[in-house]
């Protein structure tokens, strides 16, 4: 890949940190083997970071929105500060633009940033991470997981076998 960027985003859970399913304790969050020397990286060169994460848990009553914002004070601990932090709140069945595979939070996170969202990569280890790339015109980068599906890797443009691997791919 031969294109610059000057912001990177990353799904939450299962890219940045392990998925734990509707986790609204800080003290579960574990970040993903390379994490934090990827965003230390990305930041030394002066990329931006943000944070784009489905949290339906909220929408299902599950999670509080303040257990929500308190994994991600987690997260930020661990690994640095964001940019931005797009998260929905909303439950599936609410149609909302901002849910991936809709492009609502990309581009959300790209005027957080002030960047242009083809001149952003989004990283993800899912389908829907890398849909919700695509419709907002960034490029998608998937690091499958083993919650990852074959379908998914197959369709996805771009692919890295870990995080690390994302560097090499940034100009």
């Amino acid at each position: 890949m031969d294109e610059p960027f000057d912001a990177i985003l990353f799904d939450r859970d299962g890219t940045l940190i392990e998925d734990v399913p509707y986790n609204g304790d800080p003290a579960r969050v574990t970040p993903m083997p390379g994490a934090r020397a990827v965003l230390d990286a990305l930041r030394a060169r002066g990329l931006r970071t943000g944070v784009v994460s489905n949290q339906s848990g909220i929408g299902r009553g599950l999670v509080t929105e303040a257990q929500v914002a308190a994994v991600n004070a987690r997260v930020e601990e661990l690994l640095g500060p964001f940019g931005t932090w797009q998260v929905c709140p909303h439950h599936p069945d609410d149609a909302c633009p901002c849910r991936k595979p809709a492009p609502g939070m990309v581009l959300a996170a790209c005027a957080a940033l002030g960047v242009s969202p083809a001149r952003t990569m989004v990283v993800g280890d899912i389908g829907a991470d890398v849909e919700a790339a695509q419709a907002a015109g960034a490029v998608p980068v998937l690091v499958p997981t083993p919650v990852t599906r074959a379908d998914e890797v197959g369709r996805a443009p771009r692919t890295a076998p870990d995080l690390l691997t994302v560097i090499g791919m940034i100009r």
